[in-house]
């Protein structure tokens, strides 16, 4: 047999990749990326024009299928590969990303009737305007004790899709009375593929309380909520969930000539982005957290059984490997702090050195934070500048930097800032660790640990962990291959399991970040201060981060222009 191939599509914010990729090595042939024609839906709907409200974030689900149309084509135009010889796709999404889909399974949105209705569009992870909601649901399970609480580090977020159904049924019951299901967005475009609507188990188990041996919560439950909720997981969430790596059926003959593939290949259960990078870096077993690292950090870590850990956003049967518990947490800013403080906080000087060096301002600003020791600058930071979600899980916290004098310089405030995100990492590993799910090592990848040697090697410092670095740009879509390459099976050319397929494909550099001990020893110390911060202002000794922002909210207010 000679050599075979599969395709993986990430489907990101902004736009979409494809990837194709060899599956006896794991080598990318050829990417190629789409951006989405309607881009982030945030202020008006297509075509109508009307106006969204504060905190909305739709899209365009033709976006999605646009990308099929043009990037998968053009790889396998670019590599030359014979079409009989790509075995397989495989997704991967943001998620949680929804819509409501009539009986034929299209959108609602594209019913010209429903097209002026901002409920009948895909809501994107991003959307926020379902608070209300999530408020409700959390204070209801907590009022009855609903075991389900525990697995989310005892809050279910705004984004995720209960949150999301509820406001629909809220604000416009007649769009959630013409719904036939609502489906996360990468099992739709898994269903144009295939013909059939099935369910994954990564996003039905993070962002619908879906559970691989109690299903979903209660009717009791949802009627508790809304009594038009009670039959809900039976009615418009109905559908069998399969586990990562399945096939979820044969590319339909429409769609493949469409694509230039054959018709009939494997198409995998759709997956999530951070979630299908995992075994893309080789990552199959207990002990080693995986950090998918951008604007914001998710962390993802293995392990043989369900513990309870503090703050986490999730821990599934099956979620991110068959046969595993899969548990994420997250920091909700990372990248975006850094970029806040390069945009919006720095000196014009440090602009004009860089520029006159031929650098960017983020690696002069690296270079000359290198020059410092642990603990030189005398600062400290909480990472807090879009809230918390792991431990604390709140929103309401903001940052802060300690230890400024007149001498204080901004390469010094960078690298604070790079430490505080080391701590809430290391935050993070520690809640997994005291709760009896081991983290032996660190596996990154993402856009920062490319971009950041300072950064990564804090990060070993403070955690005093190694840390192997992905070798791959395109993680996520290289991870939606390797789970094609499962769909697919050993006798098509494929793999029989994941850890087979990762043993081949998965790609981490040679090169690692070792702690060097007396950095660590100096980062000790620090972290313990980091601590006393972090539970003093985040655990409510004191609160006065949500003081001042109630008073920021009442200033407003009252300054805002009546019209």
């Amino acid at each position: 047999m000679g050599k075979k191939y599969t395709i993986g599509v990430d489907y990101g914010t902004q736009s979409g990749r494809a990837v194709l990729v060899d599956l006896s090595n794991g080598h990318e042939i050829a990417d190629h990326v789409t951006p989405y024609p309607h881009h982030v839906i945030d202020e008006r709907l297509p075509g109508s024009g009307i106006k969204l409200e504060y905190d909305w974030a739709l899209q365009h689900p033709d976006d999605y299928l646009e990308v099929l149309r043009t990037s998968v084509p053009a790889v396998v135009r670019e590599s030359g590969v014979n079409p009989e010889d790509i075995i397989g796709i495989g997704i991967d999404f943001t998620a949680c990303t929804m819509l409501p889909v009539d009986e034929a399974g299209e959108p609602l949105c594209f019913q010209a009737e429903l097209a002026d209705q901002p409920h009948s569009w895909v809501k994107l992870w991003k959307h926020h305007a379902a608070q209300p909601e999530a408020d409700k649901i959390n204070r209801i399970a907590e009022e009855r004790g609903e075991a389900f609480l525990a697995r989310y580090g005892g809050k279910i977020s705004s984004e995720w899709m209960i949150a999301k159904i509820w406001q629909i049924l809220d604000e416009a019951p007649d769009i959630y009375e013409k719904t036939n299901m609502f489906l996360e967005a990468t099992d739709w475009v898994i269903s144009q593929m295939t013909g059939n609507i099935v369910r994954n188990s990564c996003t039905a188990g993070y962002k619908a309380i879906w559970h691989k041996r109690d299903g979903y919560p209660s009717k009791e439950y949802f009627k508790a909520l809304d009594p038009r909720l009670e039959h809900l997981t039976d009615t418009k969430l109905r559908g069998e969930v399969i586990p990562l790596g399945s096939n979820a059926g044969g590319l339909q003959p429409s769609m493949a000539e469409m694509m230039g593939l054959k018709p009939g290949i494997a198409v995998a259960a759709g997956n999530v982005d951070a979630h299908a990078a995992v075994p893309a870096v080789g990552v199959v077993t207990p002990g080693k957290l995986v950090m998918a690292m951008g604007t914001s950090i998710c962390h993802m870590v293995l392990g043989t059984e369900e513990k309870e850990v503090e703050g986490m956003c999730g821990v599934v049967e099956d979620g991110i490997i068959p046969g595993l518990f899969g548990y994420e947490a997250g920091q909700s800013a990372v990248g975006d702090i850094f970029e806040w403080y390069v945009e919006e906080s720095l000196p014009a000087y440090v602009k004009e050195a860089a520029s006159k060096e031929g650098l960017s301002v983020h690696q002069w600003l690296e270079r000359e934070a290198s020059a410092y020791k642990p603990g030189q600058s005398g600062l400290l930071a909480l990472d807090w500048w879009n809230g918390n979600r792991s431990v604390l899980v709140d929103t309401d916290l903001t940052g802060m930097i300690l230890g400024m004098t007149l001498l204080t310089k901004p390469q010094e405030v960078y690298r604070a800032l790079l430490e505080a995100t080391a701590f809430g990492t290391r935050k993070i590993v520690d809640a997994f660790q005291e709760s009896g799910v081991d983290v032996d090592a660190l596996y990154a990848c993402g856009g920062l640990p490319q971009k950041n040697r300072l950064l990564m090697q804090i990060y070993a410092d403070v955690t005093k962990r190694e840390i192997f670095v992905a070798d791959s740009k395109q993680t996520p879509a290289l991870g939606a291959a390797i789970f094609a390459a499962v769909a697919a099976g050993k006798e098509a050319g494929g793999y029989d399991d994941v850890v087979t397929a990762a043993q081949q494909m998965a790609r981490v550099k040679e090169e690692t970040f070792k702690p060097i001990p007396e950095n660590v020893e100096v980062y000790e110390k620090l972290y313990q201060e980091y601590n006393l911060l972090h539970d003093y202002f985040g655990r409510g000794e004191n609160d006065v981060m949500k003081r001042l922002k109630k008073i920021k909210l009442s200033t407003e207010a009252e300054l805002k222009p009546v019209r």
